[in-house]
């Protein structure tokens, strides 16, 4: 009398005499059971065998060539498999939002309600209605060491050139510098 083993598949765990000539058989002979072990040995020959997944990669660019309208019109004949994609990639669109956002070194609210960008500076003194201008890009840099201050958190722009700016605007003259023209 030879000995039963346990199926290996885990959704069936049955009771089965394995076939003699089969060596370390550890599936039963269930259609959902070879399929499983087909799989698992198509997965680990995936990984370890490069020429298997090069004829695999192949074979199916082959298939491709072959049936290139295959996806668009299965989409077309399962409308209920487009919908429920198109839920799943809006739930995994939101977990990757959410995963960024809590990836963010600073997420609290900004301590500068103005933002980085090009302003118009009119002096306050004396006439509001001048026409001379002045249009540099300003950042705002918070209150910390320059040290720690990230180089990219100047927009592009390196210390140097925001250095070399605001020593022309210092020594202008006024004539004929960008600086100096009147806004649009």
């Amino acid at each position: 009398m030879t000995q039963k083993i346990r199926c290996a598949n885990p959704n069936c765990r049955r009771s089965f005499v394995p076939d003699p000539r089969v060596k370390n058989q550890r599936y039963c002979d269930r259609q959902e059971c070879r399929r499983l072990r087909k799989r698992h040995w198509q997965s680990e020959k995936m990984k370890t065998d490069p020429d298997y997944r090069k004829n695999q990669r192949e074979s199916h660019q082959c298939w491709m060539e072959q049936n290139h309208d295959y996806y668009q019109r299965y989409r077309a004949k399962n409308p209920q498999y487009v919908t429920r994609n198109r839920l799943l990639q809006k739930l995994r669109d939101q977990k990757r939002r959410d995963r960024r956002d809590l990836a963010k070194m600073d997420a609290s609210n900004p301590l500068y309600p103005v933002k980085p960008g090009y302003y118009h500076l009119i002096p306050a003194k004396g006439d509001l209605a001048k026409m001379d201008s002045i249009s540099p890009q300003y950042f705002l840099i918070p209150n910390t060491s320059p040290l720690l201050a990230k180089k990219d958190s100047m927009d592009s722009l390196s210390f140097s050139a925001l250095e070399c700016r605001t020593k022309e605007a210092a020594t202008h003259d006024g004539k004929s510098h960008p600086l100096s023209r009147p806004g649009p």
